[in-house]
């Protein structure tokens, strides 16, 4: 049995708020995650769709027994989205996890955590975010594991966590790729976004799967799976695994990594566990072991690198 975490990320896609808080509220009571990120991340519109449930949300996953980070943005451009960072710093008793840098200057002297939106890539910058009060730092989710190891070895004053499940945040940016395909401008927007709850697939030229589109910001389109790698992070000192909120049963995707990490599980069996939960979902591993983020390396003693889509070679 292992002794790390499970924290279930914040949601990046905009979701309805009845599927909002049907979400949330099953994962207060059914999911075997210890931590808990909620709020808006990409877009500060969609903000105003769930703001009014938040607190409620909150006390909810604290009485389920969960620990509640409050995420910021991961791209404040405008004043209005500055100012929302000190209204997360006035809701009492939870830690803010801070994804923007604007953001660590009204942390400082105050209990916090770190989101992997911010570049945590050297144990320099670690160092810093650590002396002023950071408890909790996800890494980017595009580092080796010889670096994930480094980190965590110099972590004296914070746990380090992992993205373990999801599609890989890319980039992020000013203008919406969602209202742009549909002839609209970010402040137009209509919310369109929703019209995909897990992003919205892009292709190259060769029609291949290449990323996915969610708003302002560009993920993977392959989903990230560590479900192989949980022995190597638990020994490079790694104290928890992030699992990204998407379509399908969450709760029983956090029950199968809860699994491989109480030894109740291989590896192969998790991941053929994982592939029926979502069937859709095309994995990937390769970011963590140095090479192209879009391969997957299949579990086992007999394990092969191969690309799921090998005929789009820059997809990640």
């Amino acid at each position: 049995m292992m002794e790390m975490k499970l924290t279930l990320g914040p949601l990046l896609f905009n979701w309805p708020v009845e599927r909002w808080s049907d979400f949330y509220f099953r994962i207060a009571d059914e999911a075997a995650v210890e931590r808990v990120c909620i709020g808006e991340v990409i877009c500060s519109k969609r903000l105003p769709l769930f703001a009014e449930c938040l607190p409620d949300m909150i006390e909810r996953l604290v009485r389920g027994g969960k620990t509640v980070l409050l995420s910021s943005l991961a791209l404040p451009t405008r004043e209005r989205e500055r100012r929302l960072a000190d209204e997360l710093l006035a809701i009492p008793g939870v830690m803010v996890e801070a994804n923007d840098v604007s953001v660590l200057a009204r942390l400082s002297g105050r209990r916090h955590a770190v989101g992997p939106f911010v570049n945590v890539y050297n144990e320099a910058t670690l160092a810093y975010l650590t002396r002023n009060d950071a408890e909790h730092v996800c890494l980017p989710p595009e580092l080796p594991l010889a670096s994930i190891a480094a980190l965590a070895a110099a972590a004296t004053g914070a746990s380090i966590e992992v993205w373990a499940f999801g599609r890989i945040p890319l980039a992020i940016s000013a203008r919406c790729y969602h209202a742009r395909i549909h002839g609209l401008t970010r402040d137009s927007c209509q919310f369109v976004c929703g019209a995909n709850p897990d992003g919205r697939a892009v292709e190259t030229l060769d029609g291949e799967p290449f990323v996915a589109i969610n708003g302002v910001q560009t993920l993977s389109y392959t989903y990230c799976n560590l479900l192989d790698e949980v022995d190597d992070l638990a020994n490079a000192g790694v104290k928890s695994l992030r699992l990204s909120p998407h379509s399908g049963d969450m709760v029983a995707v956090a029950q199968v990594f809860r699994a491989r990490l109480d030894g109740q599980s291989t590896a192969r069996e998790a991941t053929e566990w994982l592939s029926d939960i979502m069937p859709s979902a095309r994995f990937s591993n390769g970011f963590l072991r140095g090479r192209p983020g879009r391969q997957w390396s299949s579990a086992g003693p007999d394990r092969t690198d191969t690309q799921l889509e090998p005929a789009c070679e820059h997809a990640p």
